[in-house]
Parts: C-alpha cells; structure tokens; sequence
C-alpha cells in the first residue's frame, strides 16, 4: 500500500542552484505567478517564502511579475495583507454584461447590507444599537447574519455600556472582498457624509435598556474572535 506524503514531507528545490541567475529568477517568478493565481483568497509573504530561494526578495518578484501583466486586463493587487490575482476595474464592465460567473461574492450583497457594512467597517467596534442610531432605524439581527455568514463580520470586543453588549468588527475577507489592504484604505468618511452615504449623526451613547436587553442577545462565542490591530482598527 502507498504512503500518502505529507505537506512536510513534500519537497522541491528552492534554491535552484543548478540554473543559471537569469533562469532561477524566472523560475521563481512562475512559482509565486503559479501560487497567488491558484489560491482563492491573498496570498502572504511567508506563503510565497515557501516555494523561492531564502534570499530571494518576494517584493521584487511580484513587482517583476506586474511589469509582465501591463497590458493585460488583470493584475497582481496588494490586499488584506497578502497578494492576489484581480481583473482590472476598467474591465469590470465587460465581465457584467457578459454575465459570467465570478468568485466576487461582494456583488451580492444588497444596498442596505452594503450601507451597514461600510459603518461597521467605519465605527467598529460598534453594537447594533449604536448602528441603529447612525441609521435612525432598526438594524435587523437578519442582516447582521447574513454578513457574518459571507464572512465579513465577527464578535468584537464586548462594549463597556451597560448590559456589555457585543461588538461587531470587520473580518480580512471584508478587505479581501472590496480590495483594500488595511482599514486605512477605507475613502474618506467626510466624503462618504457630503455625499449623503453615510451618517454620524448619533451620539456614540446607547439607551441603557436598549443594551441591557442585546446584551445577551447579540453575544457570539469568544472563539470567533480573529483580529488584530492594523486589520481592525478604527479608523474613524
């Protein structure tokens, strides 16, 4: 019977010592190409560190491997702390009318829960209580679910109102899904207000009663938290 090998046991030559300079780097460049195009979400550094020579500078690699896609209509992006393989937006139009299926799983989602998203990505860690004043309406425990179903939401911090209700905080497949490297890639959120997409017309404080009763309500277990600074912080 044959032994299945392992992932530890695989085993290529990184270094490729026997090619000549111009060779190996262009070897190196297929491998990471070949990498970030198979992966279905972005690819970081210490990923790619697997398949190129110790000393190879990856940066350089992805920068070559981009002068090769000019003129093609997709390129390698920077994104939610890795790289990845994206269609130019000028030819997002063609892609629409074409009605093909995409990986993007951001076109699905609806104005509102776009709207909601974008002010938890704003405000965060943010109850939807808080939500519910920014809006100036309800924020139904529907629409929360279905953005953490598609993976762009998780449990926050619980906030220091009374009742200590939930939090809410984007996820790196928010980043992922809307092409932004970290939350300070977010647009200007005066922009956003002038243009009347978004609003910080409620104070930041929450009725007590309200978050008494969410409190308990809205809690997720402790072990879906998965932040860290640069990902989740506020950047409002």
């Amino acid at each position: 019977m044959r032994k299945t090998k392992t992932r530890s046991e695989v085993l290529i030559d990184r270094e490729l010592q026997d090619l000549p300079p111009e060779l190996r780097w262009r070897e190196w460049m297929l491998r990471v190409e070949a990498v970030i195009f198979a992966s279905i979400e972005p690819v970081d550094r210490e990923t790619l560190a697997r398949v190129v020579g110790r000393d190879c500078s990856i940066d350089l690699l992805v920068e070559d491997l981009r002068e090769d896609l000019v003129g093609r209509p997709y390129d390698i992006v920077s994104v939610a702390g890795g790289w990845q393989h994206r269609t130019r937006a000028s030819y997002g139009p063609i892609i629409r009318a074409s009605f093909a299926p995409t990986r993007s799983i951001s076109a699905n989602l609806s104005e509102h829960e776009a709207a909601v998203l974008m002010a938890i990505a704003y405000f965060q860690p943010v109850t939807r209580a808080e939500l519910m004043k920014v809006f100036g309406k309800e924020i139904s425990r529907d629409t929360i679910a279905d953005l953490r179903s598609a993976g762009f939401l998780a449990s926050g911090p619980r906030s220091p109102s009374p009742g200590a209700p939930y939090t809410y905080v984007t996820t790196k497949q928010f980043l992922s899904a809307f092409g932004f490297e970290t939350l300070r890639d977010l647009p200007d959120i005066e922009a956003l207000e002038d243009a009347g997409l978004l609003s910080r017309k409620a104070d930041s404080a929450v009725d007590t009663d309200e978050d008494q009763s969410q409190g308990e309500e809205e809690g997720a277990p402790e072990e879906d938290h998965d932040w860290d600074d640069d990902t989740f912080r506020t950047t409002s």
